[in-house]
């Protein structure tokens, strides 16, 4: 069966098409809109009525895309900026009316359930022990704890994103040091007091992870992340997407998501493996086990 994923979160909106295939989880197709939906809440906590369109439009262009690649089964969630907005729950009706699809708000521990699984069943090989997986997002961050044998047993979440945190603070293009500055002290704030036991393997999923990829590797430690704070902040934004090929709205947002990496990579008392899956990943694999999504009508004409 090909399952079809969409995650709509405060950076972006994204959707995997995927099938098993010998066991293993085969991309039939991928697609992403930087479509920013934490930036769109107005003083009172309310997504706007142009911002809920475009998305709107954006998950029906995907849904239509997923059929015509031979989706058969959906499942649309949306994390921390519809989550914690005051018309979170209009704001899901109405793409759920427009794309054809239901639109579930999913909660922090379903959040981390969801990108646990994703992140653990493509790291290609067995790993004993507790495993962490930190999921950075645009407005929320979560490390989810667990083992491959007996599945999740705690997620943690906290309200500090890379796309929020960059639209308090950085002002310039690149980042000034006083803001980088600003970015630490904020991110030092959120996490006083933060003591988790050392896991044996610790697993980074997101745009931001996935982002530094290009920038510094698979392994984000201390050295590497600094050395991606100071691409980043050499250069513009424009400059720096060309040279490593990525978009220039998410560099424009990643040196946040740098800061919120490295200090959980402090916290966790190691570094951090970029994972091969996350959220979406998961969602097409609890689908493929047997919790099914929704059967979309076929396309017709």
């Amino acid at each position: 069966m090909i399952c079809a994923a969409i995650d709509i979160g405060s950076n972006t909106t994204r959707i995997l098409v995927a099938e098993q295939k010998d066991g293993q989880l085969a991309k039939v197709m991928e697609q992403r809109a930087y479509t920013r939906i934490g930036k769109a809440r107005d003083s009172k906590g309310r997504i706007s009525r142009e911002k809920i369109e475009e998305v709107a439009e954006v998950v029906e262009t995907q849904v239509r895309l997923a059929q015509e690649v031979g989706a058969e089964s959906f499942r649309a969630v949306a994390t921390a900026a519809i989550r914690d907005s005051r018309n979170g729950k209009q704001v899901v009706r109405a793409i759920s009316e427009k794309a054809g699809i239901p639109v579930e708000i999913v909660s922090e521990h379903e959040e981390g359930r969801l990108a646990f699984i994703g992140a653990t069943k493509s790291l290609g090989h067995p790993s004993e022990g507790r495993i962490a997986v930190v999921d950075v997002g645009g407005g929320s961050t979560e490390i989810t704890l667990g083992t491959l044998g007996e599945g999740v047993d705690e997620v943690m979440s906290w309200p500090i994103g890379s796309g929020m945190l960059a639209d308090e603070i950085i002002g310039s293009d690149p980042p000034s040091a006083s803001e980088v500055r600003k970015i630490r002290d904020h991110v030092e704030d959120v996490f006083a007091g933060v003591e988790i036991e050392k896991p044996e393997q610790v697993v980074a999923v997101g745009g931001s992870s996935t982002s530094l990829r290009r920038l510094v590797g698979v392994v984000l430690e201390y050295e590497t992340l600094e050395r991606g704070i100071r691409v980043l902040c050499g250069d513009s934004s424009t400059e720096v997407a060309r040279q490593f090929e990525l978009d220039p709205v998410r560099v424009r947002i990643l040196p946040t998501g740098v800061l919120i990496l490295e200090k959980i990579s402090e916290i966790l008392g190691g570094p951090l493996q970029i994972g091969k899956g996350g959220i979406r990943e998961g969602i097409v694999l609890d689908m493929l086990n047997g919790e099914l999504g929704f059967v979309a009508p076929a396309l017709t004409g």
